[in-house]
């Protein structure tokens, strides 16, 4: 959904790496070379008869250090509560199968892969048999929907908006491989989004003819929108979908020009299926962000998901239901303060399914399109993905015992499909974790977590991991994470506290605007007093024995932190983040995150930027600090990292650098991630287990 300073959480991991030995000895605690290990399962789709769901598990071989991805198929109808059904694998390709997609009659499914050698779509016939390629377009393809039809998909290219077709944006990317000058000129912004340097290329929306042969070419049906669909760098094929009947299809855009790198405004357009029409606009009455557009079964209705504020990207989702014919809209559920991440109708065209923070968890809801009623389907834990056909719905959950699992609902009850990881973990013993609750920054609730190490006894007290998550709107919460997931502290003998500061995600829409322009204010707050309350109400907490850790936001904090509470810690690690508040506002790519937490520009209001900025508490820095950053981090850059290096190190204070050149604000590649947890829990062995 966003492109905030990404949060540390469960839809923000790395990627997973290669199985490491089992025979280690019984009961342990988790390690990275565990979490290094687990296979993922996600993305279920169910089959349209509800018999059938076919998912994805992602296994990582560490001697390549790179993960893969293949797809698996549950039959439904053998699963009960006791009677686990047994999955069959249907692609083994060294290749990666990905965002797999059934047919409209169920006799198969499409999915991508680049087994040829390219990114192209595959049709696997759901009976067995061999995959064939149905596309063999001269560009990969970087998402697809298949038409209700059947007769076509829709897929998005990385072209060159002034190429005619696909063979010149092809021989132009041959061209610049094979060219010597390695200049890039540009006259607007982007000139670099997140990790990578913009190339004059942008995603456009084609249209694809299906036949009996792998089809070659393709339709435009961006028009002459200069935008990218779907959107960098994290949007999907979640951007645009197909009137039920196959005739039309809906997309979200930024319309790019001068203002990108400042703009949240993206609108929903409406274009023929076949192409011949220039795009339709559904949204222009909307400044802010529409997106996620998806037809009601009997195609009279149009939802999406919509924010109110421009310029700002952690505003509240809500649920917009459109008219088809009258072109009528209203909000759905307009009471209930939470922010939608994703959302599936139901067959019956009466609910809505719909996951959102919520208390320190990611549930999923129902919302009737009648009255607007919400009704909570789940209660702990962390609903991922999901999918809904006839009376079935499929999930992938998870929570801070364990990682993503598949269920289906049936009775109000969730049955477990998947077994992932089950030997694998066989003798790993997770630490006992709690959600409790205080009263923060001006007397408000505010919650957290605590964790016990794994082999916890009664009556002793343990060293403690103060996690910081990043966002800032984001959320620490019953989740598990593949980078900062508690379990691992847990199982090197630490105890963790994570605190959902003023400022998180899934508490109401007022209390994540609080953060704004108060950077340094109520959420240092929050984390004092949830230390303090956690250690007054968990005695096996030894506070006095701490060291505070953090990413992107949470770097940030580790920074103030140093600067305005480092008495309270033994040592800090701060990873990817923001050292000076105004050195960030000139040289971030998206811009409209800090001209929104700052008040405006740093040139139009410099005191936004100066008010709770690290770089003027530098000469009271003294605790220990390990820094991290990524090479390739375009949303907080590398100068920050170094910037806060050489304050510690000109002072005198014991540090350290830990640079990944070829990681970005995340870090996803297997052996850097094994390096990366290495490092911070030995720095912590250094500082609390002396």
């Amino acid at each position: 959904m966003t492109l905030r300073l990404l949060a540390t959480s469960a839809a923000l991991a790395a990627v997973a790496l290669s199985a490491a030995p089992l025979a280690m000895a019984a009961p342990r605690g988790l390690t990275i070379e565990d979490l290094a290990s687990m296979e993922r399962v996600g993305s279920p789709v169910l089959s349209p008869d509800a018999s059938r769901v076919v998912y994805t598990v992602r296994s990582t071989s560490l001697e390549k250090n790179r993960g893969t991805t293949q797809l698996w198929m549950i039959d439904l109808r053998a699963a009960t509560q006791s009677t686990p059904p047994a999955p069959q694998q249907l692609t083994s390709h060294d290749a990666s199968s990905l965002d797999p997609e059934w047919s409209a009659s169920g006799d198969a499914v499409y999915f991508l892969s680049s087994r040829s050698g390219s990114s192209q779509v595959w049709r696997l016939p759901a009976g067995g048999g061999e995959a064939v390629r149905v596309t063999d377009l001269p560009l990969d393809v970087d998402s697809f929907h298949v038409s209700p039809k059947g007769d076509r998909l829709a897929v998005t290219l990385a072209v060159f908006r002034d190429c005619a077709d696909l063979a010149c944006t092809k021989k132009r990317n041959d061209e610049r491989a094979a060219g010597k000058a390695t200049g890039k000129l540009y006259d607007q912004m982007f000139v670099r989004h997140w990790d990578t340097w913009a190339d004059g290329k942008r995603n456009v929306l084609y249209s694809v003819p299906l036949g009996s042969t792998p089809a070659a070419s393709a339709v435009s049906l961006s028009g002459t929108l200069d935008g990218d669909i779907t959107s960098k760098p994290f949007g999907d094929r979640g951007e645009y979908t197909f009137s039920p009947d196959g005739q039309r299809i809906v997309f979200s855009v930024r319309v790019a020009g001068s203002s990108e790198a400042w703009s949240t405004n993206f609108d929903l357009y409406e274009v023929p299926a076949a192409g011949g029409a220039a795009p339709r606009n559904l949204t222009a009455d909307n400044p802010a962000w529409d997106t996620k557009p998806q037809f009601s079964p009997d195609g009279k209705t149009l939802a999406y998901l919509a924010m109110k504020r421009p310029g700002f990207e952690a505003d509240r989702f809500h649920m917009i239901l459109q008219d088809v014919a009258t072109g009528k809209k209203r909000v759905l559920a307009e009471s209930w303060d939470r922010s939608i991440a994703d959302y599936r109708w139901r067959p019956d065209g009466k609910a809505l399914l719909a996951n959102a923070d919520d208390i320190g968890n990611h549930r999923l809801f129902s919302l009737d399109v009648a009255s607007g009623k919400v009704a909570a389907l789940t209660d702990k834990g962390y609903v991922a993905e999901f999918d809904a056909k006839r009376d079935t719905v499929v999930m992938a959950q998870n929570s801070l015992h364990d990682g993503a699992q598949l269920y289906k609902l049936a009775g109000g009850k969730a049955i477990q499909l998947t077994q992932a990881n089950r030997e694998r973990l066989a003798g790993v013993k997770m630490g006992e974790y709690e959600q409790f609750s205080f009263a923060g920054a001006n007397g408000e609730r505010v919650y957290g977590y605590v964790m016990k190490p794994w082999n916890a006894e009664p009556g002793r007290k343990y060293p403690v991991a103060f996690l910081v998550h990043g966002g800032p709107q984001g959320s620490f919460g019953n989740a598990w994470s593949y980078r900062w997931n508690p379990q691992v502290y847990a199982g090197a003998g630490y105890a963790t506290v994570f605190i959902d500061f003023h400022g998180s995600t899934g508490y109401g829409q007022a209390f994540t605007d609080s953060i704004s322009g108060d950077w340094g204010g109520k959420p240092l707050e929050d984390l004092k007093k949830g230390l303090a309350a956690a250690g007054q109400k968990y005695p096996w907490l030894d506070t006095a024995n701490a060291c505070a850790l953090g990413a992107s936001y949470g770097g940030y904090m580790m920074n103030w932190i140093e600067g305005n509470w480092s008495d309270s810690f033994k040592c800090i690690v701060n990873h990817d983040g923001v050292f000076d508040q105004r050195g960030m506002g000139y040289s971030t790519e998206e811009l409209w995150f800090t001209e929104w937490e700052n008040g405006g520009t740093p040139y139009a209001n410099p005191e936004g930027y100066e008010k709770f900025n690290p770089v003027h508490h530098v000469a009271k820095w003294k605790t220990p600090m390990l820094v991290i950053q990524g090479d390739l981090d375009f949303r907080i850059p590398t100068a920050q990292a170094l910037g806060t290096f050489t304050a510690l190190q000109r002072q005198g204070i014991k540090s350290k650098l830990l640079v990944f050149p070829d990681e970005n604000h995340w870090v996803l590649k297997p052996a850097n991630s094994i390096q990366w947890h290495h490092t911070v829990i030995g720095w912590l062995d250094e500082h609390l287990k002396k």
